[in-house]
């Protein structure tokens, strides 16, 4: 099949500025216009995988250069633009009444793609006859106006033309694609036959009843010469191809990669067959009927079947763990009759100010305090470090429970006047006391005005801490999703459950709900909205796998406590959106990836450090990229190579060249494709969902230790074989604590 500029070129003659050149005429196809008039059409034929062939495809691609030149500007740059859709109907229309082709949805794509590619060979031919030299750059001086082309370019596009080409942008990319061009690994040798016509011509000479062959056969005579040699290189692939086709099913070929690009080691793209040509896709070649898609009502439906049966089963499971606990606890608790009695309170009941110690220190309410032997709240024991209170009065109306009243489903103060709760002892103080503020004992959660040393020290110490605190107050409390209720001294989620009995008591409890959260456009490049449901929550509450959602929301978490109004962090450290980069979009959209990664890093002329957190489909992983060094920190929890990413690898390493090129830097040429990739020893996961959470982690402990560069054996000061499951704990509750101080969740 005839390559684009190839026939723009048979098609157009060269200017008289050269005696050694034939001059010829403009070809418009009129013998086909003839033909046309005399009632008189054209048969065209197809192969087994939906491909032009036969002895009028050429005529047809001639046919279709001059339609395109006639109806289409030049100035279009982009073929998917919309106001082409009236233009293109048309020269599919002038082909319906000259050829006999099918009036099908998958004749007419194949046709206008062809034309599409007709029209990029057209600009190209223009840009490289009058825009360039011999040598293939860029004129100074203004070209002449191509009386020649006059039929079909009027002089403003011309003009509109000439400044889209001399614009900066499209040289920088017109010399990257040339340059990439340049020199082919496995250079194509077939000419304007093309793979289909070059299939057709192989089987007619074997005389074979076979109706396709396969892609390695047909990559592989592409690239003989006319001499009938074939290089070693080539020769190697294609008997690897032939080793692999004996191991491999068309199954497996079919969903994973094709035996070709497996033995070249580059991706596929989707809907294209490598080394079939234009028009086959992988339905057509493997003849896999595609299975319908569920519509957003039958999903919905689905989801809310589920969510109904899960949420029934979380209520069936507590209510038989309360009654097991219950019915052991009392046992227990009659036997030691003066477990609850507290020396540090006067026997009896007595008059006392609440406190709560989160997000501020502050008076919350007034009541009682029961400091009896054996005492029970609602029929169960307390929690150890804890006493049974009676609400009185409420200070603070927006005040939460310490510990939420699992039975009356009350989690703020104000709905428990009048009944018994449980209160921590150090936020208890009897009427006559003076309170003093105790030094705050969360400042591994808080961190407004820290600064990252003291930030760095406290969450090093936060293991310990936050047990000799929490775990010694709420021994009855549920560590999620471990099914028994944990030790004395255990790390207790005590916002997990705040926020957990919050979700329950609010809208976000029917399915559907949502909630929305801004991220400004200093944390991504740009401003959007995060959507966070009530399945991403869930998975906190059930340490499951982890959304984009979740992510994105604990990204804004470490841009409020630790980057927002300190300069040098908010200077050092930024972020890469993974909605805009995940492995999806590289392999349908690599160019709006790359050219958003480039943008991103365009973003900052000091150094910079980059945190990216990327999603394989089913893995969560952590790049650092360092664009100005031209390093990449690979943190990978389950000890991968990035050679197992390689679409992930290609968009990173290509948007930092583009960055190079739109910067001008000038770099050695023994490292102009060299870019520096490290593989950093970090913490391993023990099981298949906790890729989330150690992302969530790491971005924490690079921002703590405020260094752009991160050390191979990783920072002694977090250093460790695997995270513990408190380490992890402790990402999830400043993630719920983040969600309740935001006021997500209300009720």
């Amino acid at each position: 099949m005839a390559s684009d500029q190839e026939n723009s070129q048979d098609a157009n003659a060269p200017d008289d500025t050269s005696e050694k050149e034939i001059t010829r005429g403009i070809t418009i196809m009129k013998s086909i216009i003839r033909d046309r008039d005399k009632a008189v059409t054209y048969n065209v034929n197809w192969n087994a995988d939906n491909q032009l062939i036969g002895s009028n495809a050429a005529k047809l691609a001639s046919y279709i250069g001059t339609l395109v030149r006639m109806h289409i500007p030049i100035t279009a740059t982009r073929w998917s633009n919309k106001e082409l859709g009236s233009a293109k109907d048309k020269i599919w229309t002038e082909i319906l009444r000259s050829f006999n082709i099918e009036d099908t949805t998958i004749r007419k794509k194949y046709i206008l793609q062809l034309a599409g590619k007709r029209h990029r060979g057209w600009r190209t031919f223009l840009t490289n006859k009058y825009l360039k030299d011999k040598e293939i750059f860029f004129v100074e001086y203004d070209p002449e106006y191509p009386v020649k082309y006059a039929i079909f370019i009027t002089e403003e596009e011309w003009v509109a033309f000439v400044a889209q080409r001399r614009d900066e942008n499209f040289k920088k990319v017109s010399a990257t694609n040339r340059e990439r061009a340049s020199n082919p690994t496995y250079a194509y040798k077939k000419g304007r036959l093309g793979y289909a016509r070059l299939e057709e011509k192989i089987l007619d000479e074997t005389k074979s009843d076979a109706t396709s062959l396969p892609p390695h056969v047909l990559w592989k005579e592409a690239r003989v010469g006319k001499d009938g040699t074939v290089r070693d290189d080539v020769q190697h692939i294609y008997d690897e191809c032939e080793t692999l086709s004996q191991s491999i099913s068309t199954a497996e070929d079919q969903e994973n990669r094709s035996v070709l690009s497996r033995a070249l080691n580059v991706p596929e793209y989707p809907g294209r067959v490598r080394g079939k040509g234009h028009g086959c896709t992988p339905t057509s070649l493997y003849k896999n009927p595609r299975r319908r898609n569920p519509s957003n009502q039958e999903v919905m439906e689905t989801l809310q079947a589920l969510q109904a049966q899960v949420l029934q089963l979380q209520k069936d499971n507590e209510r038989y763990r309360c009654m097991e606990k219950c019915s052991s606890q009392l046992k227990e608790t009659s036997e030691k009759a003066s477990i609850n009695c507290q020396n540090k309170f006067p026997e009896g009941i007595s008059s006392c100010q609440l406190y709560l110690s989160s997000p501020t220190y502050r008076l919350v309410g007034k009541g009682k305090v029961h400091n009896t032997s054996g005492d029970l709240l609602h029929h169960r024991p307390l929690p150890d470090g804890h006493l049974k209170v009676s609400v009185d009065v409420v200070i603070d109306k927006d005040a939460l429970l310490p510990i939420p009243d699992i039975v009356s489903e009350t989690t703020l103060l104000r709905d428990a006047i009048g009944s018994f709760v449980a209160w921590p002892l150090d936020l208890i103080f009897i009427d006559d006391e003076t309170p003093t503020k105790p030094a705050p004992k969360d400042k591994w959660i808080l961190r407004h005005n820290e600064s990252v040393a003291s930030q760095k020290e406290v969450f090093a110490q936060g293991s310990q801490q936050l047990s000799q605190k929490i775990g010694s107050r709420q021994k009855n409390k549920r560590d999620l999703p471990v099914t028994s209720l944990p030790k004395k001294g255990a790390f207790v989620p005590r916002y997990q459950i705040s926020l957990e009995t919050l979700v329950d008591s609010s809208d976000m409890a029917t399915a559907g709900a949502i909630r929305l959260l801004d991220m400004e456009e200093d944390i991504f490049g740009y401003s959007c909205t995060e959507t966070i449901g009530k399945e991403d929550l869930e998975h906190i509450f059930r340490h499951q796998e982890l959304g984009v959602g979740v992510i994105h929301t604990y990204i804004r978490f470490l841009y409020d406590n630790f980057m927002r109004g300190n300069d040098q962090l908010s200077n050092r450290f930024r972020f890469v959106s993974s909605s805009l980069v995940n492995k999806a979009l590289i392999c349908r959209e690599p160019d709006s990836c790359r050219e958003y990664l480039v943008k991103r890093f365009m973003a900052s002329s000091t150094n910079n450090l980059y945190l990216w957190p990327y999603n394989s489909g089913c893995h969560w992983l952590l790049l650092a990229i360092d664009p100005l060094k031209e390093v990449v920190y690979f943190l990978n929890s389950i000890d991968g190579e990035w050679t197992n990413y390689p679409d992930m690898k290609q968009l990173v390493d290509t948007s930092i060249k583009v960055f190079r090129s739109q910067r001008q830097a000038r770099v050695p040429r023994t490292k102009s494709s060299n870019i520096t990739w490290i593989k950093v020893q970090c913490p391993l996961q023990r099981n298949g969902i906790d890729c989330g959470y150690f992302v969530m982690r790491f971005m924490r402990e690079i921002i703590n230790m405020n260094q752009i560069e991160i050390p191979i054996t990783y920072f002694d000061e977090y250093k460790c074989a695997h995270y513990t499951r408190l380490q992890l704990e402790q990402i999830k509750e400043e993630l719920c604590q983040y969600f309740i101080e935001k006021r997500l969740i209300s009720i």
